[in-house]
């Protein structure tokens, strides 16, 4: 491939980082860092906003892409479509991404085929759980678990599968065989080689602080809003030995709440007076999308022609 090191490429035509870079990278944080705040993000463009905003880690949540796409969170989506939306986002954000892949979209082929998917789209690490199909959104009733030897065998493939991607074992059993079923649960997919354990749903402070205690880390904490478990402030589950924090949907809680005011207003007015100081303006966007990047991608790319041209 010719290089020229005088044309500085824009963003969108970077190479990516090189297979299982992001991966190590999300590695060497959970060594360095005692937590990390992980924002979710559901397009290219909100992974900008939050890489923006100084965060190291960003998630992609299977319930708010289902959401994106106006489906349930039912395990809908297909791994063709959860891979087009992983590598674009890494694409933009060139951050490490932890994606939630649901129960694997099958059995363990399938989570081993889904590993392999993923890894070479980006993801620096994959959620599975030990859910049955149709699954559900792990704080509402009517879950089903698959057996806990079911879950250690898909957990094996994912192993095998991958080459440095990160696997995150989530346990939604809390809801169906209790804390220690929980706990006993989490403790084989750590012995079965899960890099992080994701306990989904527990009910109170005491519960997050005696799950870490019993199983040990590296943790995942799940902040989800309108759920079973409290809000509790990151630094308090630091201090109770979880490392990474998510906040799955809300992002995406908060802009479906404005859009709806905007659209609500709109109709009602007729125009978007009102709402000009709560936008984005021009400029901002620009700057985010590295518009003049490209723009001067472009002139270099005709000069560059005219020159060859009266060079012939």
């Amino acid at each position: 491939m010719d290089e020229d090191n005088t044309t500085t490429l824009p963003p969108a035509f970077q190479p990516l980082p090189p297979a299982g870079a992001l991966a190590r990278e999300l590695a060497q944080l959970l060594r360095d860092e005692r937590l990390l705040i992980t924002p979710g993000v559901f397009a290219p463009v909100i992974a900008l906003l939050a890489r923006e905003a100084g965060f190291r880690c960003l998630y992609f949540s299977g319930a708010a892409f289902s959401a994106l796409l106006g489906l349930p969170d039912l395990g809908l989506f297909t791994l063709s479509e959860l891979v087009t939306a992983v590598r674009q986002i890494v694409a933009a954000s060139r951050l490490p991404l932890i994606v939630d892949a649901d129960t694997g979209f099958g059995g363990a082929l399938n989570v081993a085929r889904t590993v392999r998917e993923l890894e070479e789209a980006g993801a620096a690490a994959i959620q599975i759980e030990d859910q049955e199909n149709p699954k559900r959104c792990g704080h509402l009733e009517g879950k089903r678990l698959i057996p806990p030897d079911a879950m250690v065998e898909k957990i094996h493939a994912a192993r095998r599968a991958r080459h440095s991607l990160l696997i995150v074992a989530r346990t939604d059993a809390r809801a169906i065989e209790g804390l220690d079923g929980a706990i006993e649960r989490a403790r084989l997919y750590r012995a079965a080689g899960a890099d992080i354990i994701f306990p989904e749903a527990l009910l109170s402070r005491d519960e997050f602080a005696t799950f870490a205690q019993a199983v040990g880390g590296p943790l995942l904490a799940n902040m989800t809003e309108f759920g079973k478990s409290p809000l509790i402030p990151a630094d308090e589950l630091a201090a109770l030995g979880y490392q990474i924090v998510i906040y799955p949907v809300s992002a995406l809680r908060v802009a479906l709440q404005a859009v709806h005011r905007f659209f609500t207003a709109l109709a009602q007015q007729g125009d978007q007076q009102a709402w000009i100081t709560h936008m984005f303006t021009r400029s901002e966007l620009y700057q985010l999308i590295a518009y003049d990047a490209y723009e001067r991608f472009d002139r270099q790319l005709a000069e560059e022609a005219h020159h060859g041209a009266r060079n012939v």
